[in-house]
């Protein structure tokens, strides 16, 4: 079964819009799952979130949109110089601002994890696992530069078995 899997938007319309345009072309409409950072960044945060809605797109919670939800201080967002967190923070505070008492809602209400079972859930085989960042928790990065043994440890975390696959 083939899946597309769609990620940290941040709001980002025209491009969600392109990439919807292009799962429908490949006939995987129906088959997408999102795994947050739906807002955040770009100027359409309450446009994504509904579109997301409107399509039935199941995902999870990035940091973006949990700290968005909860009204925190900081998006729990990674940044490589204080110029960087500087404009971070500027967005974040806007985004707080911009959002909808609705937009809100629907963000707190996305799951942290999402398990998809391919073939059904009377049937055994591999699950797909969602999450934004690790399983253990949405604002800790899960990079390419991550040694095998974080990996071992991130799959034991979200209980992954031979064969499932942690996305």
């Amino acid at each position: 079964m083939r899946y597309a899997v769609i990620a940290d938007i941040h709001a980002n319309l025209p491009a969600l819009d392109a990439v919807l345009a292009d799962i429908a072309v490949r006939g995987l409409t129906g088959r997408v799952l999102h795994l947050g950072d739906l807002v955040g960044y770009a100027p359409w945060p309450n446009e994504v979130v509904d579109r997301i809605a409107g399509e039935r797109i199941p995902g999870v919670a990035g940091n973006y949109d949990s700290t968005i939800a909860a009204r925190a201080d900081h998006c729990g967002c990674r940044s490589s110089s204080p110029e960087e967190e500087a404009r971070s923070h500027e967005s974040f505070t806007w985004t707080l601002a911009e959002v909808t008492d609705r937009t809100r809602d629907r963000l707190a209400g996305l799951p942290f994890r999402l398990d998809v079972m391919p073939r059904g859930g009377h049937a055994g085989g591999p699950r797909l696992i969602a999450v934004h960042g690790t399983p253990t928790l949405n604002t800790v990065y899960w990079t390419d530069d991550r040694s095998d043994d974080f990996c071992r440890k991130m799959s034991a975390a979200a209980g992954a078995r031979v064969g499932d696959l942690v996305v």
